[in-house]
């Protein structure tokens, strides 16, 4: 006989990269799965989960804020403390109040399974009935986990250290998840990992990515299929034929870190602005449409003021449409830390903000350049009403964000839009029927 108590209430959260993102919502989909009810914020939850992050002390601060907050928020909940914080400094979090578990990346597939085993039996057939809907954490996109851990050696990453060698998901694995989400309503699947581009090359297959993606456009019927940050070692002008199928979103996010070659050398990374430039031109020869974001570091040990010239010229001849940028914090453990010549703080927000000053330029050109164009936009939420109806927001394939104003709903759907104007937050549109 099953027990009909009140099911558990369990409260999600994470900060950091695509990756947490991804876990947090197949931690979800499980605790559903069992019988818990996800809470919508930690004052009413009797579990809460926090994923942590650690790659800058921002990151690390953050984590530790969440906890503090949903201690706060419910005394009596019992936290759980996982991710990458949790993973190399479990110390400094195990003495945070209301922390009750801590488990680590090498652990963290396992955790809803570890912190229900004293969980009565829950009469399931309802939630296995009506599964976890699209839109249950805010969003209509899935993230998929594909892949953990990272080979590479980039002197300022401390992702080795956290999340250990790179490791791939098997195959049908990742598409009987996909398969899932398809049929729970989810119009956009994103793949994600650590280092994505190396999926397979734990298993001897360099061109383990090609062919994963090649199987999930075969064997799913999802709508839309987009790819989280790629590094451009692991792709070749032939990866960007696979665009070929249209629901393969055209939005390449190709973390580049430097625009001067001295940096990224002593980034250790292992591209050239040369080979970078190479690279990009064959992508836009190939995916029509195609965005293009990446991340930049500020202020990285021993970069001169000649060198920051120089990667703020060249980030900017690339032609993003945006850039991601971090100001650079030293991580314990990393040989970047080690390193002569640290720039001093008040340089690395300078030059921080002047590589926010041309993002900013960038994402708004590259979104005035799509004004007249026409899309199909998912449409994901409402924001807001007017006598006309409601404000609905969306993404185009290629990720750029359009808000339209609608009498029907739309949540959850792909309609064709027309791109009418940009009012400085996001690109206007009208639907076309």
């Amino acid at each position: 006989m099953t027990d009909r108590s009140p099911a558990r209430r369990v409260y999600l959260d994470f900060t950091g990269c695509r990756l947490n993102q991804a876990e947090i919502e197949r931690m979800a989909r499980e605790f559903a799965a069992r019988g818990d009810v996800l809470a919508s914020d930690p004052a009413g939850a009797d579990l809460v989960v926090i994923n942590t992050c650690a790659v800058t002390r921002e990151a690390t601060r953050k984590s530790r804020q969440l906890i503090h907050q949903a201690g706060r928020a419910n005394p009596q909940a019992a936290i759980v403390a996982t991710g990458c914080y949790a993973q190399i400094a479990p110390d400094q979090l195990r003495v945070l109040p209301g922390v009750r578990y801590l488990i680590g990346n090498f652990e963290k597939d396992q955790l809803v399974p570890m912190v229900s085993a004293d969980r009565p039996v829950f009469e399931l057939e309802p939630v296995q009935r009506d599964p976890l809907p699209p839109g249950t954490l805010g969003r209509t996109r899935a993230f998929v986990k594909v892949q953990d851990g990272c080979d590479n050696r980039c002197t300022f990453c401390i992702t080795t250290l956290a999340r250990g060698a790179g490791r791939s998901r098997p195959l049908d694995e990742v598409l009987s998840e996909i398969n899932l989400l398809v049929s729970m309503g989810f119009q956009e699947v994103v793949l994600t990992g650590v280092h994505l581009g190396s999926y397979g090359h734990d298993l001897g297959d360099r061109d383990g990515l090609s062919g994963l993606v090649r199987a999930v456009l075969m064997h799913t019927g999802v709508p839309r299929l987009r790819l989280s940050s790629l590094e451009p070692w692991d792709l070749s002008p032939a990866f960007f034929d696979l665009w070929a199928d249209s629901r393969l979103c055209p939005h390449l996010h190709l973390p580049l870190q430097s625009g001067c070659d001295r940096t990224l050398r002593r980034m250790a990374r292992r591209t050239t602005m040369a080979s970078f430039i190479e690279l990009v031109e064959a992508a836009r020869a190939r995916i029509p449409d195609l965005l293009l974001t990446t991340d930049v570091i500020a202020g990285f040990p021993g970069e001169t003021d000649a060198d920051f010239a120089e990667s703020l010229a060249h980030v900017e001849s690339v032609g993003f449409a945006r850039l991601h940028v971090f100001p650079y914090s030293a991580r314990p453990g990393t040989a970047a830390a080690t390193l002569p010549d640290q720039v001093p703080p008040a340089v690395i927000r300078e030059r921080k903000a002047a590589m926010l000053a041309l993002s900013e330029r960038l994402w708004e050109s590259a979104q005035r350049a799509h004004i007249g164009r026409t899309f199909d936009v998912l449409w994901e939420s409402a924001h807001g009403a007017s006598p006309a109806g409601f404000r609905w927001v969306g993404h185009t394939p290629n990720y750029l964000r359009v808000m339209t104003t609608a009498a029907e709903p739309l949540g959850n759907t792909i309609t064709r839009a027309h791109i009418t104007g940009f009012d400085g937050a996001a690109l206007q549109a009208r639907l076309v029927s």
